[in-house]
């Protein structure tokens, strides 16, 4: 594959993983945060087995397979259960965005732990995405701290799960990075994922699933946008153009809005949006700061 065709493939895999907030709310409403989680994975794990293959394990390094497995399943199980068990749609969305803080903090962790060279940037840079962040939390005041403290006590449980995920996914890039060697193991990851989930569902009390047209209808898209979104990244990072594939994706925040505003029928306001900027900026800022 020619390098312009693997850099829009790349691209299409941005397009495809910003989706993943709306579908997995509204997959959550039919079948429950943790059922509708479970099918998720479930059928996107046998996706990732068509695309990607399965990896062999013997040539993981043991610190990757331990590591890699407890990080990528215990972010992916907060940021399904965080966008279930949000209140509202709307909720939902703001989960999301804080979720997003994990491009900023994973070139944090990148300083922090793999050596990678940075500027002073880096600081107004994180401070900027965690400012866009509880500008998000403020509703239409921005920065109000009583709105923002009101906001995060109606449901700790979702603020909490996604802000403890942005800061497991950073962990993950920067052990994947270290310790990965060239080694892919998505479809691992992806299977595991699901095999906790469906043992969350069976051991504890959980809501029956209610099987709908749309409910399956964001299923199908929801399992599809994630085991053809890891193919298609892959393809983008081994034969296309990394450095535009980095960029555009520090706009994923704002997208992945748009995109859950349109799925969730939950329109945002301007305030929310001036918030999700601030997030991306951060990001950007953060990833200038490396740049040589």
């Amino acid at each position: 594959m020619d390098r312009k065709r693997a850099t829009l493939t790349g691209l299409a895999a941005i397009v495809l993983w910003s989706t993943m907030v709306g579908l997995i709310r509204g997959v959550s409403e039919g079948l429950g945060p943790v059922g509708g989680a479970a099918m998720i994975y479930t059928l996107s794990g046998l996706l990732c087995l068509v695309t990607v293959g399965f990896p062999d394990i013997r040539r993981f390094s043991p610190r990757y397979l331990i590591a890699g497995s407890v990080l990528f399943v215990s972010y992916e199980i907060c940021l399904a259960l965080s966008l279930g068990y949000a209140n509202t749609r709307h909720q939902a969305i703001e989960v999301g965005m804080v979720n997003y803080l994990w491009p900023s903090l994973t070139i944090v962790f990148a300083i922090l732990f793999n050596g990678q060279k940075s500027n002073l940037w880096i600081i107004p840079g994180l401070l900027l995405a965690l400012l866009g962040v509880c500008w998000v939390l403020g509703g239409e005041n921005g920065l109000h701290i009583d709105e923002i403290t009101a906001n995060v006590i109606s449901n700790p449980l979702s603020y909490g799960l996604a802000f403890a995920g942005a800061f497991i996914w950073a962990a993950y890039c920067t052990v994947t990075s270290k310790y990965a060697k060239g080694q892919n193991g998505i479809t691992l990851f992806v299977l595991l994922t699901a095999l906790a989930l469906w043992m969350k569902y069976l051991f504890s009390d959980q809501p029956e699933m209610v099987f709908s047209v749309p409910v399956v209808i964001k299923l199908l898209m929801c399992g599809i946008a994630l085991g053809f979104g890891y193919a298609s990244w892959n393809i983008g990072i081994l034969h296309g153009n990394v450095s535009v594939l980095a960029t555009v994706s520090y706009f994923t925040p704002v997208l992945s809005a748009a995109l859950a505003a349109v799925l969730l029928n939950a329109p945002l306001s301007f305030t929310f949006w001036q918030g999700a900027l601030m997030v991306c900026a951060g990001s950007l800022l953060c990833w200038y700061a490396t740049r040589k």
